[in-house]
């Protein structure tokens, strides 16, 4: 098994860096995030570190890069207006989804430049992509700073859900590859899913049966 020690890490070229360091942790979740400024200019960008934090309240996070050079428009839009959409990435999304991680100046749609076909809802200022399988509302709710890199931890909570009927299963849960929702692997590898299986909820001195 090969072995790079902290030294040889960092001695290693930024991109050869980064492409190793985004891929140890494992598949990541691909989502479209969309806002609308203040001006009414519709934003989506792809993140691949949004993060469940909890279901009662709803909430997930996502990292916000060091802002400036053309970044953090999806992170100054949604401070301004307090809303945003989640929506995750389709097999059908993915070259454009990943063209949105471009540096577009704030003044330009990627729903526009990049084709991707927005949906509007009564009640939601901010859109959703009309493609995805899975799409969500939420509103701001927090932030963190994260001294160590100079990014920020969004908080949001969770106010509506919208997806097809056919991917939930009696209990609740989103059969994500029925849904056909892609994962990143690192920075650039997009793969697909299929469950292999599910398991009953863990208890000690309990056996463990398939759902």
């Amino acid at each position: 098994m090969k072995h790079i020690d902290q030294q040889e890490l960092k001695s290693y070229e930024r991109i050869y860096r980064g492409n190793l360091v985004n891929s140890i942790t494992g598949f990541k979740s691909a989502n479209l995030l969309a806002t609308r400024s203040k001006d009414g200019v519709n934003n989506v960008a792809i993140f691949s570190s949004v993060t469940h934090l909890g279901s009662d309240p709803a909430l997930f996070s996502f990292v916000q890069r060091p802002l400036g050079h053309g970044v953090g428009h999806t992170y100054y839009n949604l401070k301004e207006t307090g809303e945003i959409t989640l929506n995750h990435v389709s097999r059908t999304l993915v070259e454009r989804a990943h063209q949105s991680s471009a540096k577009y100046d704030a003044s330009i749609s990627e729903f526009e430049e990049l084709n991707i076909e927005l949906s509007e809802r009564d009640g939601f200022n901010a859109p959703f992509v009309k493609e995805s399988p899975v799409q969500i509302a939420a509103e701001y709710v927090n932030e963190y700073p994260l001294e160590e890199n100079n990014c920020i931890l969004v908080i949001c909570k969770i106010t509506d859900i919208f997806f097809k009927e056919e991917i939930q299963s009696q209990d609740g849960w989103l059969d994500l590859g029925k849904a056909g929702t892609v994962t990143i692997n690192g920075l650039d590898g997009y793969a697909t899913a299929q469950v292999d299986k599910r398991l009953s909820y863990a208890q000690v001195g309990k056996k463990l049966t398939e759902l």
